[in-house]
């Protein structure tokens, strides 16, 4: 029961009627902001509830330091948990289904990435429904990288979450665009959303759905405490 009331109050329901559809097995979303926005609890949260939900979560990490990504999953979970008083009761049962990997983007080739991830949800028996991918460097990255990860999402049935950081100094981030480091991967992208700092909130903008570009500013946005999504009080 208090699983679902969580799963049904989440503000990531908001988000996704902001979509055309949910995002899908074979998918990839990216959120982009400058560094220090919020991408990382954004997509924490996320993960979050997708556990919440019942599914499986892979979080691949470009960074050494796995102890902060588990720490942002304890910190989300429990503002998640308080809003409702809920207990933490369903805390234990879901990081069963969540795994942490860590790679080094320049010491490891996208084909080495994919092949363990393959062997984690194949050999491992861990079916993962969604792969977050949190540090991924776009800018040392090639078109034929974006391209083997999405045939990958295609072959094993999992949608992805990416993290972009773009730098302030030369992208246009708030101008209702694609960020121009993403450019090169625009049509292996199916979903863009960016992040902005305007007032005191985070605001979030859709920028690509599939096929097209709303360029709209959510009902959502980012505490800028918490870094969670939050819904806009209508």
């Amino acid at each position: 029961m208090v699983r679902k009331e969580l799963i049904r109050r989440s503000p990531l329901r908001a988000l996704e009627k902001s979509l055309k559809e949910p995002l899908r097995k074979g998918e990839i979303a990216v959120v982009a902001s400058p560094k220090g926005i919020g991408k990382t609890g954004c997509l924490v949260h996320i993960a979050t509830d997708a556990l919440l939900q019942g599914k499986q979560v892979i979080h691949v990490s470009f960074s050494t330091r796995t102890d902060h990504i588990i720490s942002w999953y304890e910190d989300i979970f429990k503002e998640v948990a308080r809003k409702l008083n809920a207990a933490m009761e369903v805390h234990d049962e879901i990081i069963r289904h969540r795994v942490i990997m860590s790679f080094n983007q320049e010491g490891v080739k996208t084909q080495q990435i994919i092949r363990s991830l393959t062997a984690m949800i194949r050999d491992g028996n861990f079916a993962a429904d969604q792969i977050i991918v949190d540090g991924y460097n776009f800018y040392l990255a090639t078109t034929e990288d974006l391209r083997l990860i999405k045939q990958f999402a295609n072959e094993v049935g999992v949608m992805i979450w990416f993290s972009a950081t773009v730098k302030p100094e030369n992208e246009k981030i708030w101008n209702r665009d694609v960020p121009p480091s993403l450019k090169p991967f625009e049509e292996l992208i199916d979903v863009i959303i960016t992040l902005g700092e305007s007032d005191g909130s985070i605001l979030v903008r859709l920028v690509k759905d599939r096929d097209s570009y709303p360029r709209k500013d959510l009902s959502v946005h980012l505490d800028p405490k918490t870094l969670m999504i939050v819904e806009e009080k209508k």
